[in-house]
C-alpha cells in the first residue's frame, strides 16, 4: 500500500513538472532576451537592413512567443519585456553577433525549431 501510494505520488509530481514546462528560469530569461531582439531587428527599415533578416526576425519573435506562453509564462510578463527589449534597442543597429548567438542558443534549447522557424519564414504568415 505504502508502495503505492509513493508511486502516485510521484507520478503526479512529475505529471505537475511537465505540465508547467521544461524550462529553466535562465533558459526562460534567456529566450525572453532573444525574442526581445528579434522584435526590435524586426522593426529596423528596411533599406538598412536586408529583408531576408526582417522577415526572420519576425517569424522567429512570433514562434518564440508562442512558445513560452506554452511553456507557462504569462502573455503580460512576455509583453512587458518584448517591450523591454525595444526600448533598449530600437535605433541601433543589427547586431550580427548577437542575434546569430541567439539563433544558434534557440536551436539547440528547443528542438525543432529550426524547421518550425524556416516554416513561418516561408508561408509569408508572420
Amino acid at each position: 500500500m505504502k508502495n503505492i501510494f509513493l508511486v502516485t505520488l510521484t507520478f503526479i509530481y512529475c505529471s505537475l513538472a511537465v505540465a508547467m514546462g521544461h524550462l529553466s528560469e535562465k533558459d526562460r530569461k534567456a529566450t525572453l532576451k532573444c525574442t526581445g531582439l528579434y522584435y526590435a531587428n524586426s522593426m529596423i527599415p528596411q533599406g538598412t537592413l536586408e529583408l531576408d533578416k526582417i522577415v526572420f526576425s519576425i517569424a522567429a519573435k512570433k514562434y518564440l512567443t508562442s512558445y513560452l506562453i506554452k511553456e507557462g509564462v504569462k502573455e503580460d510578463l512576455v509583453n512587458a519585456e518584448l517591450n523591454k527589449s525595444v526600448d533598449e534597442l530600437y535605433g541601433k543597429p543589427y547586431d550580427e553577433k548577437r542575434t546569430g548567438d541567439c539563433t544558434k542558443y534557440i536551436y539547440k534549447l528547443i528542438p525543432e525549431s529550426k524547421a518550425e522557424i524556416d516554416k513561418l519564414v516561408k508561408s509569408g504568415i508572420y
